[in-house]
């Protein structure tokens, strides 16, 4: 059944608007007609309904059945160093698909990429959408807020946001005596829904400034085993361990 996320309900908040691309995608790719259901996710909550009009928007009612959200218990931010290339657009797909919360890139030290800001507006355009799109394909209630990059310094006065703040640091691989991703996350209360922010540099990794940083300001380092990973891979490898944890 297709998935659309909407921002627009009735006054009856029984019957929503749909419109724009998703609306063209329903009546001219998929060719449904009235009479079809379809999956209608807003503010976060699945809702089968059915498609009562079609033109250029599509007006769809409420058949009253919900789906259960498949929302981890747990809320993870990905803050990603600037990398080469269109390593951040898997990173926003793939991390999307593995229950990322929001992803934050921002200017590291060793960040090649320099974003000015008409790029930045419209790289954080189309990352948006590329997160949107893989939310509707793995049939997510929430679609991960991808922001405009931020400085390193802006970075670290987000720490008090989260109630735990890790960062992936190359030389904490090498350590024979490191404290395992697993036993930091399992210290944490899982009563109510933590917060996590995962810190990851680009290409070259997070600089000792960085680390050092970073570490004062209250965040710890998460060893993500002893092999070094690409950047696009460690986000992927985070996400994957806290799930494991979690669900």
């Amino acid at each position: 059944m297709q998935r659309y996320f909407v921002d627009t309900v009735e006054k009856d908040m029984d019957h929503f608007i749909i419109s724009g691309e998703n609306a063209r995608h329903i009546s001219k790719v998929m060719r449904m007609t009235a009479g079809e259901e379809i999956i209608v996710v807003h503010d976060n909550v699945a809702y089968v309904c059915e498609i009562i009009e079609l033109d250029q928007d599509v007006r769809v009612k409420k058949t009253g059945t919900t789906i259960p959200s498949p929302e981890m218990p747990v809320q993870v931010d990905i803050a990603c160093g600037l990398p080469k290339g269109d390593k951040l657009e898997l990173i926003a797909q793939k991390a999307t698909e593995l229950g990322m919360h929001a992803l934050i890139p921002f200017a590291a030290e060793r960040s090649i990429v320099k974003w000015d800001d008409k790029k930045a507006k419209k790289n954080q355009e189309r990352l948006q959408k590329i997160s949107q799109e893989a939310a509707e394909q793995s049939h997510r209630t929430y679609v991960p807020d991808v922001v405009q990059p931020i400085s390193f310094k802006q970075l670290v006065q987000t720490f008090s946001n989260y109630d735990a703040v890790y960062i992936a640091d190359e030389e904490d691989a090498k350590l024979a005596n490191r404290t395992t991703f697993k036993q930091k996350l399992q210290s944490l209360n899982k009563e109510n829904t933590p917060r996590i922010l995962c810190i990851f540099g680009p290409e070259g990794g997070i600089s000792r400034h960085e680390s050092a940083v970073f570490l004062e300001a209250g965040a710890q380092t998460m060893s993500l085993g002893p092999r070094i990973l690409r950047a696009e891979t460690a986000p992927l490898y985070a996400l994957s361990a806290i799930s494991y944890e979690f669900e």
